[in-house]
C-alpha cells in the first residue's frame, strides 16, 4: 500500500474591530434586531457608493505587521463578481493582485497544538507561511430553515480580513495550531475578536493528498461550513482518509468545493470550484488606488508584545518555565492579571503568583464555567493571598480554603482568614512550649528518633499540630524539633 502525503492551506476570515462597516457608516453590531443595520450602500441600491473605512485599513495593515508581511506601497480594490443571494450587489468588493499585506508567517505555540498532541510536535517551533492578508466587505447571514432561507444584512459589509496561507500545513494538528496561535495574535492586537461562535472568524481548509514520491500537489479539495478550531481538526482527519480512500480505488480526484456535516462526521460534495477568471475581476470603477506609507508609519507604533515575546520575557525577567510562560502568555488578559498580581507585591517570588494563577486561579475558572472578566478575586486580592501564605501566617493547604471563600463571596483573604480562625501561631515561645511538653511525655518515640527513625519525627509534628488545633506553623515546628531531638 503506498503513503501518501498530506498538504493543507487554510483561508481564514476574520472580522475586524471596527465600530461602522467597510464602505458605509452602518454601525457593526453582533445581535442586533435583523436588517436593522443597513443602508442604500450595503444593500447594493442604484447610485449608491461606497467610501473606504481608514480604521479597517489600519487594522489590517497592524495584522500584516504583526505577521511579518510586507506592505506593498500601492494597492487597489477589485470587484469580485458572482450572484449569491448573500451578496446585495452581485459583486463583492475585495483585493485580487495588489493586497495590502504579502508573505510573512504565523508562529505555531506548543500550547495551541491540542493537548493530545503537544507531547509531540512534529515540528517544534514551525512558522506557517502566508501568501497574503486582503480586506473585504463581509456577506449577509443566510439562515437555512426546513422550507425557505432567511437573509439578515446587517453583517453585509462588514470589514473582514481574509489571510490565506501557503500549502504549508502538514496535519490536522498543525492547522489547530495555526488557527489557534493565530487567533491568540489578532486578539493581542485589538484587530478582531475571532470569535468563531459568533462568526467573526471563519475558516475554509485546502487539502490535498498525492503519494509519495509526486512532486506535484494533489486536487485542491475545499471544505466549507466550518465553525470551530476542533471542527477544523475533525473535518481534515475525515477528507484524509477519504481521499485516500478513493485514491485506492483508482479514482480521480477533482477540483471541488465540499460541506462539512459536524454532527454526521462527514464532508459532501457542493459543486466543483470555481478559479479565480470564474469570478472575473476587474478593479472597482468607484475606488482609487491606496498609497500605503503614511498608514504603515502610523500603525507601526501600535505593534504589541506578541504571545511568543511575552513568553520569551516571563522566562528571563520572572524565572517562570516555558510551560508556565506560555500558559500565562496564552492570553493577553490572563498575562495582564499575572502581571498585575506581581505589580502588586513585588517582594513575592513571581513563580509562586503564576502557581497560583494557573492552578487554583484557572482551575476555579473552568469548574465554574466563568471567563476570567467575572472573576472576583482580583490580581492584589490573589497577590494579598499568596503573601500570607508566604509569610507563614497560614498554611499552604488553609489558602485553598481561603481561595475557595474568595472565589465563591468576592471577600479578602484577611476578612476570611479572621473569620475562620486560620491565622498559624508563629511565636516561638509559645510554640516552643508545646514543643518541649510533647516531648517530655513522649520518651519512648524519643528514643526513636535519637535512634534515626525520621518518621517519629513526623509523628511529633503531628502532635504539636494537634494540640494548636491546626494553628502551629509547621515550618517552625518542625525547626524546633529537629534542633530539640536531632541537633
Amino acid at each position: 500500500m503506498p503513503e501518501y502525503i498530506l498538504t493543507i492551506g487554510l483561508e481564514v476570515h476574520a472580522q475586524l474591530t471596527t465600530r461602522s462597516k467597510m464602505f458605509c457608516a452602518c454601525a457593526v453590531e453582533y445581535g442586533a434586531q435583523p436588517n436593522t443595520r443597513t443602508c442604500p450602500t450595503c444593500l447594493g441600491l442604484p447610485g449608491a457608493l461606497p467610501v473606504l473605512n481608514e480604521g479597517a485599513i489600519e487594522k489590517t495593515v497592524l495584522t500584516g505587521l504583526m505577521l511579518g508581511c510586507e506592505i506593498p506601497p500601492e494597492v487597489k480594490w477589485d470587484r469580485k463578481n458572482y450572484f449569491y443571494p448573500d451578496m446585495p450587489k452581485n459583486y463583492q468588493i475585495s483585493q485580487f493582485d495588489l493586497p495590502l499585506c504579502v508573505g510573512g508567517g504565523v508562529p505555531l505555540y506548543d500550547l495551541a497544538y491540542p493537548k493530545d498532541a503537544q507531547k509531540d510536535i512534529a515540528q517544534p517551533g514551525k512558522v506557517v507561511k502566508l501568501t497574503r492578508i486582503h480586506l473585504e466587505e463581509d456577506v449577509a447571514k443566510s439562515t437555512h430553515h426546513e422550507k425557505f432561507t432567511t437573509i439578515d444584512f446587517n453583517r453585509a459589509g462588514t470589514p473582514l480580513m481574509e489571510i490565506v496561507s501557503e500549502p504549508d500545513i502538514d496535519s490536522a494538528e498543525e492547522a489547530f495550531a495555526y488557527l489557534t496561535s493565530l487567533r491568540q495574535i489578532l486578539v493581542y492586537g485589538g484587530v478582531s475578536d475571532a470569535d468563531m461562535e459568533k462568526g467573526q472568524m471563519r475558516c475554509d481548509v485546502n487539502i490535498s493528498v498525492r503519494p509519495v514520491g509526486q512532486a506535484e500537489l494533489g486536487a485542491k479539495i475545499e471544505l466549507k461550513n466550518l465553525n470551530s478550531i476542533a471542527a477544523v481538526r475533525r473535518a481534515i482527519h475525515f477528507e484524509h482518509a477519504r481521499q485516500i480512500e478513493c485514491l485506492e480505488r483508482g479514482e480521480k480526484l477533482i477540483q471541488s468545493t465540499r460541506r462539512w456535516d459536524d454532527d454526521r462526521g462527514e464532508t459532501t460534495l457542493m459543486r466543483t470550484k470555481e478559479d479565480a477568471h470564474d469570478y472575473r475581476y476587474f478593479p472597482d470603477p468607484d475606488l482609487l488606488p491606496l498609497h500605503t506609507a503614511e498608514i504603515v508609519e502610523k500603525v507601526r507604533g501600535q505593534v504589541p508584545e506578541l504571545p511568543h515575546q511575552k513568553r520569551a520575557r516571563f522566562e528571563e525577567a520572572y524565572g517562570c518555565s516555558a510551560y508556565d510562560a506560555g500558559v500565562l502568555a496564552s492570553e493577553q488578559a490572563l498575562a495582564g492579571y499575572f502581571e498585575e498580581a506581581i505589580a502588586g507585591a513585588p517582594e513575592l517570588p513571581a513563580k509562586k503568583i503564576a502557581n497560583w494563577v494557573i492552578n487554583a486561579l484557572l482551575g476555579a475558572l473552568n469548574d465554574a464555567g466563568m471567563s476570567l472578566a467575572d472573576c472576583p478575586v482580583t490580581p492584589a486580592a490573589l497577590a494579598a493571598l499568596v503573601g500570607t501564605i508566604e509569610s507563614g501566617k497560614i498554611s499552604a493547604n488553609q489558602g485553598k480554603d481561603v481561595f475557595a471563600e474568595m472565589m465563591a463571596s468576592g471577600r479578602s483573604a484577611a476578612e476570611i482568614i479572621k473569620e475562620k480562625g486560620f491565622e498559624q501561631v508563629s511565636d516561638t515561645g509559645e510554640l516552643e512550649a508545646m514543643v518541649d511538653e510533647i516531648i517530655a511525655g513522649n520518651p519512648d518515640r524519643v528514643a526513636e528518633v535519637k535512634s534515626g527513625n525520621a518518621k517519629a519525627l513526623n509523628w511529633f509534628t503531628g502532635q504539636v499540630m494537634k494540640a494548636s488545633k491546626g494553628k502551629a506553623n509547621p515550618k517552625i515546628v518542625t525547626e524546633l524539633l529537629q534542633g530539640k531531638l536531632q541537633g
